[in-house]
């Protein structure tokens, strides 16, 4: 049975939803005022598995992944960009789609947008404020009172008493206590705005979230996932704003992946090591980050460096390896029994799985997987190919194997160095160097295209060759 990690409670649970069959889901995306980094990517990654798992073990998920569109952030980069606010957002919206169709993540079944939802987000606001919950003060801000809410701190595990004797206080501010936070923000000179009860202003980000993800997903629902850096405050906040308005409980299992780390630093653009996916996918081809991200348990730190994703290349070059030349399964389903032989493979993917989303030992099982293709190919081909379409099938699972072997292995370093048909000429040539026995040139042209990146494997049936890493 499936096992989650529950950031609220701080241990493993079983998975149980709350409506048979059917899981409710919401995670935290991007504030679209730049690219995505490599920290937004690990978001995306991680969230992409747990979508794709839960949909092979059967259930119907319903998947929602925000767009923040109004913020601080977005209003200042519009200012220094000197383009409406709206333009900016949706370069930024465009150019995150692309970075995910790279990485190979599904949409998303809804993706809302802060902006289209501001009825139900001054509906929420609205709500609090008649409970008491939250007050007006004389700067037409609405705070959220925190004092008010006897659950502070559930998630994050914070003492709002020691809280609030840390809290740095601002001479001019406006709250009742230090730790009472934004849900609407008067307007300003130059910054956009909506009408409201409290007069014109802008949402808090914190609200923003509890309204969209109520709306989309009803006031109690299954899981909510983001990066760590959420927990606290904005997933804390989010639980007070959103059982404070509905009365209920807001969310069954909470689950937040790790930081990421540059060469084991902070990512930080001060430290001059801050990645955008861009950056990245220069050097390296989507399935080698996606690969590199999976090889970290989702809740653990991640590492960044070359060498990692020199060595994600490299296992997904044995991979593909292992596929090379077997019939392919243009269309491995999740939901089907592995056939018998590869069941022992399966359960032990599955068995990784189930535990809190272990992929770095269900891809473990890939590769026991892959070296019993490799043992039985040239005795059993009919058992090979079988092996092979459940290697598919399970990488599958994970967004991983899904390219043509051939074209992958050719394709391995990318665009650089000899051109395809350069390299079938030459390998052509060593071929009519060694039918006439002249070793020394065959040895050339092995040695020129080594020196390019190209590995040959000659075999009883001809020469076949793959970029190396």
């Amino acid at each position: 049975m499936l096992q989650i990690h529950n950031s609220l409670t701080r241990r493993k649970e079983p998975f149980e939803p709350i409506e048979p069959g059917r899981v409710r889901m919401y995670v935290c995306g991007m504030t679209v005022y730049d690219y995505c980094h490599l920290g937004h990517a690990r978001v995306m990654v991680v969230f992409d598995v747990v979508y794709r798992y839960l949909r092979a073990l059967g259930y119907e998920v319903t998947y929602v992944r925000n767009i923040t569109d109004i913020d601080d952030k977005i209003i200042r980069r519009a200012a220094e960009a000197g383009e409406p606010m709206g333009a900016l957002t949706e370069r930024f919206i465009q150019a995150m789609h692309e970075d995910a169709a790279a990485l190979g993540i599904l949409p998303p079944s809804d993706e809302p947008r802060a902006t289209g939802h501001m009825s139900e987000i001054l509906s929420m606001i609205r709500i609090l404020v008649e409970k008491g919950l939250a007050y007006v003060a004389d700067t037409g801000d609405v705070y959220y009172s925190v004092a008010r809410f006897a659950g502070y701190g559930m998630l994050s595990g914070k003492d709002p008493q020691e809280l609030r004797a840390g809290a740095r206080v601002e001479v001019d501010e406006a709250k009742r206590d230090p730790l009472d936070f934004a849900l609407w923000k008067a307007a300003k000179p130059g910054e956009p705005s909506w009408e409201s009860p409290w007069g014109p202003g802008r949402p808090g980000w914190h609200i923003e979230c509890s309204a969209m993800s109520t709306c989309a997903l009803g006031n109690h629902f299954d899981i909510h996932g983001g990066g760590a850096d959420l927990q606290f405050p904005h997933h804390e906040n989010e639980i007070a704003q959103s059982e404070g308005a509905t009365g209920e409980r807001f969310v069954n299992v909470w689950m937040h992946n790790g930081f990421v780390r540059v060469n084991d630093e902070k990512m930080s653009k001060s430290l001059g090591n801050f990645f955008t996916v861009r950056d990245i996918l220069v050097r390296f081809r989507p399935e080698e980050v996606r690969y590199f991200i999976l090889t970290s348990q989702y809740r653990s730190p991640l590492n960044y460096d070359d060498d990692q994703l020199d060595q994600a290349r490299s296992a997904l070059t044995r991979l593909y390896t292992a596929l090379r030349g077997l019939p392919a399964d243009t269309s491995p389903r999740s939901d089907v029994p592995a056939p018998r032989p590869a069941e022992p493979f399966s359960e032990r993917f599955h068995a990784a799985m189930d535990d809190d989303f272990n992929t770095p030992e269900a891809l473990a099982v890939l590769f026991e997987l892959a070296r019993e293709i490799n043992r039985v190919r040239l005795d059993d081909p009919s058992m090979a190919a079988m092996l092979a379409g459940e290697l598919r099938r399970l990488g599958a699972i994970l967004g991983i194997l899904q390219e043509d072997p051939e074209l992958y292995l050719k394709g391995a370093s990318g665009s650089e160095g000899l051109a395809d048909a350069a390299i079938d000429d030459l390998i052509a040539a060593r071929y009519a160097a060694r039918t006439a026995r002249n070793w020394a040139e065959a040895d050339r042209i092995r040695d020129l295209l080594g020196a390019a990146g190209v590995i040959l494997e000659d075999g009883p049936t001809g020469t076949r060759w793959r970029r190396g890493p």
